[in-house]
């Protein structure tokens, strides 16, 4: 069955204008959003979870959102009741609205290039701190990479066996890909049935330094959006000298985006300010603890699509949030309403 595809309008009337791009970033952010939520029309594969699994006959795009007052705080509370939706093609038959991430697929991505290594060895009780704040149906794994992804641990919830995957054997003298590993990651939840209230998470940490890919991190990007995936990234810095002093080496061009184009959030961790200080002293456990919080003040909005939707036309929708009260997904701003097209391609004809 065709798939639809959901993204923001980058063609605002003075009317509907909901979010205001600078023009050099329009196409950019349109391009890789053009596939920000896939439908989702998978038969129910866990009986015990029958209440989540999305049903064949239920088309329903979800995205997850940040809710903030005028003050910038997170908004707790908030129903359906609080939604507005304007439908002119008559194309949903209802809203979806559920708080926070009880229930996540994560998979940790871990950079074995260098002398991260040994980090990654001691955040490992950190890391499970944040995997044990999620519900009891969610599930981890871990990946290493260098020159090359590898899977060490498949999904599932022996936390002895991901506290293992965490160590490894050094991976000195050779090159990185960093977003080959990173689309290699997304791939991994294609297997995974589709479930309404999971979020699927990769927490990508690197030095941010790209040598060896050959996937592109648009291509990464737009993956990442159909399939639902959002990325939260760690940057461990490698420093060099600029002007006299030892400065941050700037990541690979789209490292960060990943985290920001995807709905997650990018972080620069260590001693900036004394690159000459012991790595040995880096402790992510504010950084793990800050995406719980994250997380859990994020809402999943989405909507259910008729059939008749299916006809291969754009059909739009403005979906908005009360006085005082803005929302952001994907790689856009905050804005108290938001347009959306549905763009599912046409049925073909048998």
């Amino acid at each position: 069955m065709p798939l639809p595809y959901v993204t923001s309008s980058s063609k605002l009337t003075p009317t509907n204008a909901v979010c205001r791009l600078p023009a050099l970033n329009c196409a950019l952010l349109v391009s890789c959003i053009l596939a920000i939520i896939s439908f989702q029309n998978t038969k129910a594969q866990e009986p015990a979870a029958a209440d989540d699994v999305v049903r064949v006959d239920t088309h329903l795009v979800v995205f997850p959102i940040r809710v903030r007052d005028k003050r910038g705080q997170a908004v707790a509370g908030l129903t359906l009741n609080d939604l507005t939706v304007k439908d002119e093609d008559n194309a949903t038959t209802g809203l979806y609205l559920y708080r926070g991430a009880d229930r996540v697929s994560l998979v940790f991505v871990l950079d074995q290039s260098g002398s991260l290594r040994d980090i990654m060895n001691q955040q490992r009780e950190a890391a499970l701190a944040l995997f044990g704040q999620f519900g009891e149906k969610s599930q981890v794994a871990v990946m290493r990479f260098a020159e090359r992804p590898k899977l060490v641990l498949p999904f599932g919830r022996d936390l002895d066996a991901t506290r293992l995957a965490f160590s490894a054997s050094n991976a000195r003298n050779q090159h990185t890909a960093i977003f080959d590993a990173a689309a290699a990651a997304t791939k991994l939840f294609e297997a995974l049935p589709r479930i309404r209230s999971e979020r699927r998470l990769v927490i990508l940490i690197s030095d941010g330094l790209d040598t060896a890919s050959t996937v592109k991190p648009g291509a990464v990007i737009e993956g990442a959006l159909k399939s639902q995936v959002t990325f939260y990234v760690i940057h461990l810095p490698l420093f060099t000298p600029r002007d006299g002093r030892l400065k941050v080496r700037t990541p690979a061009k789209g490292f960060r985006e990943l985290a920001e184009k995807t709905g997650g959030k990018y972080f620069l961790v260590g001693n900036t300010a004394s690159p000459l200080a012991s790595q040995a002293n880096i402790d992510l456990s504010a950084v793990f603890r800050a995406i719980g919080e994250d997380l859990k003040g994020q809402y999943l909005l989405g909507f259910y699509t008729k059939e008749s939707s299916n006809d291969g036309h754009m059909h739009r929708l403005v979906i908005g949030l009360p006085a005082g009260v803005e929302y952001q997904f994907g790689g856009f701003g905050y804005s108290q309403r938001h347009d959306v097209l549905i763009a599912p391609a046409a049925q073909k004809k048998p």
